[in-house]
């Protein structure tokens, strides 16, 4: 099985910002975690990471032609508003779990809705790096 984790807006600042909400690791140390569980699950794993919704947009429909099984993608702000990557998302048919280390539910008003979600197997939030863990798990099974 081959699993593409796209991490979104800000998530390279993961350990600087706002730690009090997404913790003091990196997004290096999110990354180690989530291959060694990948790992352990015979799952292969590549990661991408950009501030720009178009390039997120060019993954998600390059997978299809590397043969990605499912996507695991914290679409940070994009979240709330992006239909392009929803639509991205619906448009290769690949299975899609969104993932969010806060609690986005728990935030501001405006952070409680997701467009994307609606188009993914599921969403997992509010546990941090182990909500990544658990996407695995979930597709793996």
């Amino acid at each position: 099985m081959k699993v593409l984790v796209i991490n979104g807006p800000n998530m390279n600042l993961l350990g600087k910002r706002e730690p009090e909400v997404y913790g003091s690791e990196t997004l290096e140390d999110l990354e180690k975690a989530v291959s060694k569980e990948a790992e352990n699950l015979d799952i292969e794993v590549t990661f991408f990471q950009s501030n720009h919704e178009g390039e997120i947009i060019d993954t998600i429909q390059t997978a299809q032609e590397n043969d990605v099984d499912a996507i695991i993608i914290n679409p940070g702000a994009f979240t709330h508003y992006s239909l392009a990557i929803r639509d991205a998302i619906k448009g290769t048919g690949i299975k899609a779990i969104e993932v969010h280390m806060s609690n986005i539910h728990s935030r501001e008003e405006f952070r409680s809705k997701s467009v994307i979600a609606p188009v993914c197997m599921g969403q997992i939030s509010g546990f941090g790096f182990k909500g990544y863990l658990a996407a695995l798990n979930i597709l793996k099974r």
